[in-house]
């Protein structure tokens, strides 16, 4: 009893640490300005259409949810982090859409099983720690013969090279926790889903980020407005050789991955991966 009474404290201490982080910064203007397309791309690929009945999982500031509702979908918005719910409201309203927007955890929906006809997860629930969980609610609350969509980012691609070099200057992970960027790998989401779900298609994108003069400008652009970056820069803020050392690295990869003339051009990869509930 008393072991069961000290892994939900410590649950609960986990996903407090979660909301905190990405309530940290800036994370709406992430999905409105640098990926903002990801949305649409993930609602066309599910085939989101009108009356569906759509959760989005860890939907933010409803990247993927409003333009699953500009079809005629009935949207719940789901997010451990209500504090970014203010700026999905008002994207909401600025396409004439209504969004039902709910807390929840990605590791334990509060929805009945079989709730709604589409799930989806744009770079959401690949942040839940226990993936296993995750993807076992995902499909929980998912129809038999409704649609998943999860678009994740990958290891191999940009932002999982962005997390490893973040690694030695972040705050060691929780017990148990599992790396992001293996949502972008087919073979653990198909291990994730297993038998429960078929049609299962997985394609590899890249989404073209730009906007900023040099790298070190997009860095510190980064280290403003995403919580992970903030995250990592609080851990060390008492070191400054290290700080250094993280600003030049960041400033490194965004250089190495640089493809544009005058302003920088990232190709961030990413897997989109679409199945049906059994």
């Amino acid at each position: 009893m008393t072991e069961t009474i000290d892994a939900a404290t410590q649950d609960r201490a986990l996903k407090a640490r979660h909301r905190a982080m990405w309530a940290l910064g800036d994370y709406p203007t992430v999905a409105s300005e640098v990926i903002p397309e990801l949305g649409p791309v993930l609602v066309t690929a599910t085939g989101v259409r009108n009356g569906d009945r759509v959760l989005d999982v860890a939907a933010g500031s409803g990247n993927a949810a409003v333009p699953a509702a500009l079809t005629g979908a009935v949207v719940v918005a789901s997010d451990l982090t209500p504090e970014l719910f203010t700026a999905g409201r008002a994207f909401a309203a600025a396409h004439g859409v209504d969004v039902t927007w709910e807390e929840g955890d990605a590791e334990a929906l509060p929805y009945p099983d079989a709730a709604f006809d589409v799930v989806l997860s744009c770079v959401g629930v690949m942040f839940a720690p226990h993936h296993q969980q995750a993807a076992d609610e995902l499909v929980r609350v998912c129809r038999p013969g409704g649609r998943i969509g999860l678009i994740s980012w990958t290891p191999e691609g940009f932002v999982g090279e962005m997390f490893r070099t973040m690694k030695p200057y972040a705050p060691p992970p929780p017990a148990g926790a599992q790396p992001p960027p293996l949502w972008g790998d087919e073979d653990h989401v198909r291990a994730l889903l297993g038998d429960r779900v078929s049609d299962v298609v997985a394609r590899r994108r890249t989404v073209t980020v730009g906007g900023h003069a040099t790298p070190e400008a997009w860095r510190d652009f980064w280290k403003s407005v995403y919580g992970p970056t903030i995250a990592a820069y609080r851990n060390i803020a008492g070191d400054p050789e290290r700080v250094a050392a993280l600003d030049r690295d960041l400033a490194a990869l965004a250089a190495r991955y640089d493809h544009g003339t005058g302003e920088i051009a990232l190709d961030w990869e990413y897997l989109l991966l679409t199945a049906r509930r059994a």
